[in-house]
């Protein structure tokens, strides 16, 4: 139970990480110089590496050991803390929440492999991967609580330092808890697919965030576009032809494997792009400072966390397939119903119904896509397929994010009190009512799912797992 706590403790360092700076961004816009649009790669600059480089933080994780690359992880993100906390200029920021992400992109498929390979499938993974869930889900929440209690005490530095003794702690308490790495795995790696990967869809979330600054005909938008493309086409031939790829097709032809990744990919693109907008709306049209922002999200916390819990026993009941359907319906509901509720003059109860939906649904999402995803997987694969996962959500949330800013994004020129206000709560619903309708695109995803499941490392070959898992729980 120890080592699962810390792994727990590895998720939700990740997860923290993208949301506590959110109540902290108004503070750091006035204090380090960043325009409203550059603002976003704030949180970009975090997300996009941590995007590119988790398929070759996976394969380090199989080739090298899952326990190094956890302590790997943790020092690298105490550094990128300590940069962040003393960073003065947006370049400086925006550097060293660059290498926040790459820490996580270490630190995140090895907590996730360590996972799947230490619990067998079944019954004990699921247990384990829903506290795994459970901490990276409500992380994402939490970080949010924590900044704005950090922000509001001590300045928007915090919420940097904070890191160094929870990485600290954990990289010392993985010599002491976590089983200790064999041989090093065979095979190389494939620096030229996590290259090309990381800068096309660094490109690529770069050209969409320049669109809604520049217009979408701009050559500013057009050159970074054309050059995302070249460089992913680049990455598809360089991993179809690679002794050693980062994301091996076969595992592709896993149908659990493969529209499992479509989920995440939507779910990236929609709901967790949704605390950011959250974080918009509390200070910017409901006035609350930094303490108060925070702990507002005790709401969406609380739905999240039920979420977790509740998926691990709607599994064995309506299936993968059933449950993921469910997740993405009931969290685009909330969400749809959180944007009516956006408004100049209104007030948190008001909000509840929305908050408690979309929690909700982006809990049950969250540790059943992941579930999905590794079903069938041998274990030395686990890393990969745990790097592939986090690959598409985490791209898909940059994109997602760059997309939904446009959407929000009105002309507020001029506009003060009462007005900026209504304009800017105009701008977060129509972004939140997009992504309401995006993430019901992730139930056709869904579908894909096979009913029945494979057994490790079969492929697609039918096991039925899940019935006997439905069964042994009703005894």
């Amino acid at each position: 139970m120890i080592p699962l706590v810390l792994l727990g403790v590895g998720s939700m360092t990740t997860a923290l990480d993208f949301t506590i700076v959110y109540v902290a961004l108004p503070q750091i816009a006035r204090d380090v110089g960043f325009s409203p649009y550059a603002l976003q790669w704030v949180v970009s600059a975090y997300a996009v590496p941590f995007g590119g480089f988790l398929l070759l933080g996976g394969r380090l994780s199989d080739l090298l050991g899952r326990r190094r690359m956890f302590v790997l992880g943790m020092l690298l993100y105490g550094v990128a803390s300590l940069l962040g906390g003393l960073a003065t200029t947006p370049a400086l920021l925006v550097a060293a929440r660059a290498l926040q992400g790459i820490g996580g992109a270490v630190l995140m498929p090895a907590t996730l492999s360590l996972v799947v390979t230490m619990f067998d499938e079944g019954p004990a993974r699921n247990r384990a991967m829903t506290v795994w869930a459970v901490c990276g889900a409500g992380g994402l929440s939490l970080g949010a609580l924590l900044g704005g209690v950090l922000t509001g005490a001590f300045g928007w530095e915090a919420v940097f330092f904070v890191n160094l003794p929870l990485t600290a702690a954990g990289a010392a308490a993985a010599f002491a808890v976590l089983t200790p790495d064999g041989p090093r795995g065979t095979g190389g790696f494939d620096l030229p697919g996590a290259l090309t990967g990381t800068a096309g869809v660094t490109a690529l979330v770069f050209a969409i965030a320049r669109g809604a600054e520049l217009g979408r005909l701009s050559t500013e938008v057009l050159a970074p576009l054309a050059a995302a493309v070249a460089l992913l086409a680049g990455f598809f031939v360089i991993e179809a032809r690679s002794r050693d790829p980062l994301m091996p097709p076969r595992l592709l032809t896993n149908r659990h494997t493969s529209a499992a990744a479509g989920a995440i990919l939507v779910y990236g693109l929609t709901l967790q792009c949704v605390p950011y907008f959250l974080t918009l709306h509390f200070q910017d049209v409901l006035g609350y400072d930094a303490l108060r922002s925070g702990l507002a999200f005790l709401g969406p916390t609380l739905g999240i966390t039920a979420g977790n819990l509740a998926a691990e026993r709607l599994i064995p009941r309506l299936g993968p397939r059933g449950t993921l359907v469910l997740s993405l319906v009931v969290g685009a509901a909330g969400t749809a119903v959180l944007a009516a509720s956006l408004s100049a003059d209104g007030s948190y109860l008001g909000l509840l119904a929305g908050l408690a939906g979309f929690g909700l649904g982006a809990g049950l999402s969250f540790n059943t896509m992941f579930i999905v995803a590794s079903t069938g997987v041998a274990p030395h694969e686990q890393g990969a397929v745990s790097g592939i996962s986090s690959t598409v959500l985490q791209a898909g949330s940059s994109a997602g994010l760059a997309v939904l800013v446009a959407v929000a994004g009105h002309d507020t020129t001029g506009l003060t009190g009462r007005a900026l206000r209504a304009a800017t709560a105009d701008g977060l619903r129509s972004a939140l009512f997009a992504a309401a309708a995006l993430a019901l695109v992730g139930v056709v995803t869904a579908l894909r799912i096979p009913r029945e499941t494979p057994a490790p490392g079969s492929g697609d070959s039918p096991a039925g797992t899940f019935d006997r898992l439905g069964r042994d729980r009703l005894r």
